[in-house]
This record gives structure tokens, sequence and C-alpha cells, in this order.
């Protein structure tokens, strides 16, 4: 199945010059979203995961439903102060000043095995984020899956230390 034939794309939205990739109506068809699911699930399988990792907030669109595929745990990584337990948190950097994601401080414990999965990989800054909040509560990320990888915007060679899929690439279309 080509999920690009479900991924609409939407010229100059935010603004101009932008390709927006819109996910919403791969998910929209029960079909396409079920293949995607299926996919990223067997990857965590060959990858040995026993939890999966969701960025706020389209991570955890993509990422519980594996999780559930898997029959594994879903961890939430969010936005300051959304969490109600204790949590650490990982400032990152983007093109115009940082961010800061969060994950609870006893959600992961020494040898989880985890699988970072979001809708998209751009410039990767969020997902590095996500990998090094794993890794402070002693976890191993045995990769990242993605839905889409925007190739130019170079977030792989950001993640160069891991294993990366995706299930479709855009080049600067």
């Amino acid at each position: 199945m080509d999920l690009k034939d479900y991924i609409t794309t939407i010229p100059d939205f935010p603004t101009k010059g932008v390709m927006f990739r819109d996910i919403t109506t791969l998910m929209q068809n029960g079909e396409a979203f079920s293949f995607a699911i299926k996919q990223i699930a067997e990857f965590a399988k060959y990858k040995g995961a026993n939890v999966i990792v969701g960025p706020e907030a389209r991570g955890f669109m993509f990422g519980c439903p594996v999780a559930a595929e898997l029959k594994i745990g879903f961890i939430p990584v969010r936005k300051p102060g959304k969490l109600p337990r204790a949590a650490i948190a990982e400032e990152y950097d983007l093109e115009y000043g940082t961010n800061t994601l969060s994950i609870h401080a006893d959600s992961l414990k020494k040898g989880d095995k985890v699988l970072v999965v979001d809708d998209l990989l751009a410039t990767g800054g969020t997902a590095l984020a996500a990998a090094h909040l794993c890794e402070r509560l002693g976890a191993e990320v045995v990769g990242f899956a993605f839905v889409i990888d925007l190739k130019d915007l170079g977030g792989r060679k950001k993640l160069k230390e891991y294993d990366v899929f995706s299930l479709v690439e855009y080049e600067g279309e």
C-alpha cells in the first residue's frame, strides 16, 4: 500500500512556500491507518521494544495504537505543566527559540527498550529531546518510527546515533 495516496499535500500552509503534509486523511481511512500502525508495530517488534514513547500530540495518535497492537505500555511526552506527577524536562532548540518536553520521572526504568513514535520527522529536535528524556531515566532508545520523513530538513542527521524507520519520505516538494 502506498501511504502517499492517503496523505494530502496542502501548498502554502501554514505559510507561503510550505508544503504541509496532512496525515488526518490517512487516519480517516481505516485500512490505511491500520496498515501504518501494523508497519510501525512490526518495526517495534524487530527492535525488541517493550514500551512506546510518543511526543505530544500527534505522537499519541500513532504511538497509542502501536502500543495497543503490541500489548505493551505507552508513555506520553508532554509540554511543560501537563503532567500531574513528578517529571523531568528537556529543553531543545527550534529554528527561532527553544521548546521544552517533559516525561513522568517514574515512567521508565533501567533496561526498558523504547521506540519513540511520531507522525513526522522534520529537523529532529523533538525526537532527540524525547530520546534524551528516556535515556536520562535509564531506558535504551532502540529506535524511532515516523509516518513521514521530510528528508530535506535533516532530521535523520540529528538522529544518526539511532535506527530511524519511516513509512513515507518527501524531498523538497
